[in-house]
């Protein structure tokens, strides 16, 4: 069974759009550079973001495709408040209070249930709960990582882990392996952006 699904995956890179190569590559150095508070990360957000937003229209995954049109205006205020933060005093790392993170996920249960409803019944989206769970979840959290907010790393380990299964079923296995990339990142991410929010407080 291994060797059937290194056969597909090899299939399916044969396949691959050149574009979603490009985009993927894009999105990795988005997230190294995210990880070392780089405002050089918001470009390249731009550019990938842009890609995708075709990318998953053609494959029927609206919400994702809105997602991502979303992305592009964050990533212009993300490198705007960033670069702002550049200079003296640096932008820091910050927590949210708990009470904070339990509205913003009722939140966004609330949101997906609705537009997940929404889209099952008017439109032809795949994945209809998934796909906005994924996008509402992203909308709130790349706002958070704008912020320089530490717990949006613990946000991205789950829109990832769950994204990564539609990608799959829609054949955008480049794209679900970027996603498998993402979550390895964002641990070495939350641990980085930890131990700088613990040297400002005993600073």
């Amino acid at each position: 069974m291994k060797t059937d699904l290194s056969q597909h995956l090899i299939d399916a890179w044969l396949q691959m759009s050149g574009w979603e190569i490009i985009a993927v590559i894009l999105a990795i150095a988005y997230l190294v550079l995210a990880v070392r508070q780089n405002s050089l990360c918001w470009y390249c957000a731009l550019a990938s973001t842009a890609i995708y937003t075709v990318i998953f229209w053609e494959v029927q995954l609206l919400m994702e495709s809105a997602l991502n049109v979303y992305y592009m205006l964050m990533a212009i205020y993300g490198w705007w408040h960033w670069r702002r933060g550049e200079q003296k005093p640096a932008l820091p790392v910050q927590r949210w209070h708990w009470r904070r993170h339990a509205l913003i996920i009722t939140g966004i249960t609330f949101i997906t249930l609705t537009s997940g409803v929404l889209l099952s019944r008017h439109t032809e989206a795949a994945w209809p709960f998934v796909d906005s769970f994924t996008t509402w979840a992203s909308v709130i959290t790349t706002y958070m990582v704008a912020r320089k907010v530490l717990e949006n790393w613990y946000y991205w380990m789950v829109i990832n882990s769950t994204s990564m299964i539609i990608f799959i079923e829609r054949e955008l296995y480049l794209t679900a392996l970027l996603l498998m990339t993402y979550l390895i990142i964002s641990i070495f991410g939350y641990i980085a952006w930890r131990r700088d929010y613990r040297a400002m407080q005993y600073a």
